[in-house]
C-alpha cells in the first residue's frame, strides 16, 4: 500500500462505504463491486472500501469492536499485536512507573493504542509513510499519542521518552521468518538501546532461539486460546522476574508459569497423557510443569507428559489413554473401526507422520469420536487412542 492508497483507505468516504458493505462472502466481492460501480461509485473507492471491509472482518479477532473504526493494510494486520495482549504489554509500563513510551515500530498502532488507553504518552515511530498514516488515523482519539514518520533507530535517542517498546519486522522479502539478526531493526541493535533506556520491551517471534535472548531479562512466550502468538523480552524495571515465563490466555483469563529450564524425567506411560500449552513448550518449561502436576515425560525427547491421575491446570490439556498400539496404519484403523469411531482429532509429536495424509487411510466411519496421539513412548513409535478429559 502506498501513501495515496492509505489516505483513501482512511477517508470518510471509504470508511462510510466499508460500513455499508459490512461483512461479505469473498465469492460475492465481484458482484458487490459491480453493483456499487453501477451506482456511480468511483472504481478506486469501491476497491478500497471492499478491501477495508474485508480487513475489518479479519481484524475483529485481534481488535474486537475497535476494528470498525480502524484503517488497515494486509501486512500491517498480519503483524499487529492482539489488543488483549497489547493491554498486558502496556500494563508493564504502568507498573514500572513509565510516563512516556517510544514505540520504535508502530505498524498500525496496536501497542501504541493500548499504551495511550492507559494514560501513557506515546511517540510512535513508523518508517513507512503509508503505514504511518494508518497509525495516525488509528490513534486519532488519543492526543498524547504522536506518530512520527521516521527511522526510529536514527532518532529515538533524541526523543523525550523514559521507556521503549519495539516489534521488529520478522519476515524476509519472500515472506519467510528469518533470524533475529535480520529483524528490521535487528534484535541486537534494539537491545543496544538499554544503555539509555533500561525500561525496554520487545515483541519477537515465538520461534526465536533461546540463545539469541539476553539472560538478564524476562523472556515470556504468549499463547491465546491455544495459539502461540509471540514472545516478549522485558528488560530492566519491566521484568517481573529474570528468566523464562509462559503467559497462557484462555477465555480471556491470563495465567503465568515461571520456573527453570530443566527437562523433566521420563516415566512409564500412565493412564493419562497431557499436552502442554505451546507457550510452555517454547519457553522450555515442560519440566517445571511436570513437577507442578506430578507428571513425567512419556519419552526423554518428547514434550508430552503422563500420570495416573490428571491435575487441573491452565497450562496443559489432559487425555485419558484408552488403548496403546504400535504406530501401524492398519492396526490403528482396525482399532478405531472396532470402537465405532468416525471422527478423530489427530495429534503428533516426534514422528514423521502427516495427519492430513493419515486421515483418509483410516477410512473412519461410526458415530463415536476420539483423539489419536502419534508419538514415541520410551523410544518406540506408538499410536494412543484417547479421550479428552
Amino acid at each position: 500500500m502506498d501513501a495515496d492508497a492509505a489516505r483513501l483507505a482512511m477517508s470518510a468516504e471509504c470508511r462510510a462505504l466499508a460500513d455499508a458493505i459490512g461483512e461479505y462472502d469473498a465469492k460475492a466481492a465481484l458482484s458487490v463491486g459491480q453493483r456499487l460501480r453501477a451506482q456511480g461509485v468511483a472504481p478506486e473507492l469501491v476497491a478500497a472500501a471492499l478491501t477495508q471491509a474485508r480487513l475489518r472482518s479479519q481484524a475483529r479477532p485481534k481488535f474486537g469492536e475497535f476494528a470498525a473504526g480502524m484503517a488497515f493494510s494486509q501486512e500491517g494486520l498480519e503483524q499487529a499485536t492482539r489488543l488483549a495482549v497489547a493491554a498486558l504489554h502496556a500494563r508493564r509500563y504502568v507498573e514500572a512507573g513509565i510516563r512516556r513510551v517510544g514505540d520504535l515500530t508502530a505498524g498500525l498502532g496496536a501497542d501504541a493504542m493500548a499504551l495511550a488507553a492507559l494514560g501513557l504518552g506515546v511517540v510512535a515511530f513508523e518508517k513507512d509513510e503509508a503505514t504511518a498514516l494508518l497509525a495516525d488515523h488509528n490513534l486519532r482519539h488519543w492526543p498524547d499519542a504522536v506518530v512520527v514518520n521516521a527511522d526510529s533507530m536514527e532518532t529515538v535517542r533524541g526523543v523525550d521518552v523514559d521507556g521503549i517498546f519495539a516489534d521488529p519486522a520478522r519476515r524476509s522479502g519472500s515472506g519467510r521468518r528469518h533470524s533475529p539478526a535480520d529483524y528490521l531493526p535487528p534484535l541486537g541493535d534494539v537491545l543496544g538501546l538499554r544503555d539509555q533506556f533500561p525500561a525496554l520491551g520487545l515483541k519477537v517471534g515465538p520461534g526465536v532461539p533461546h540463545e539469541a535472548l539476553p539472560d538478564d531479562a524476562e523472556c515470556e512466550w504468549v499463547s491465546v486460546d491455544g495459539d502461540v502468538v509471540e514472545a516478549g523480552v522485558w528488560c530492566g524495571p519491566l521484568a517481573r522476574q529474570v528468566g523464562h515465563s509462559a503467559l497462557v490466555i484462555r477465555n480471556g483469563a491470563a495465567h503465568v508459569l515461571t520456573g527453570d529450564l530443566h527437562r523433566g524425567e521420563a516415566r512409564e506411560l500412565g493412564e493419562f497423557v497431557a499436552e502442554p500449552d505451546g507457550a510452555v513448550i517454547r519457553a522450555g518449561l515442560v519440566g517445571t510443569l511436570a513437577d507442578q502436576v506430578g507428571a513425567g515425560l512419556v519419552d526423554p525427547t518428547i514434550a508430552y507428559l503422563t500420570a495416573n491421575a490428571p491435575v487441573e491446570t491452565p497450562f496443559a490439556r489432559w487425555f485419558r489413554v484408552d488403548e496403546v498400539l504400535p504406530l501401524d496404519v492398519k492396526k490403528l484403523a482396525a482399532a478405531l473401526r472396532a470402537r465405532g469411531v468416525g471422527t478423530v482429532e489427530i495429534k503428533k509429536r516426534g514422528v514423521d507422520v502427516v495427519p492430513e495424509k493419515l486421515r483418509p487411510q483410516l477410512k473412519l466411519r461410526g458415530g463415536e469420536s476420539a483423539t489419536v496421539i502419534l508419538t514415541r513412548v520410551a523410544g518406540k513409535r506408538v499410536a494412543l487412542i484417547a479421550q479428552p478429559v
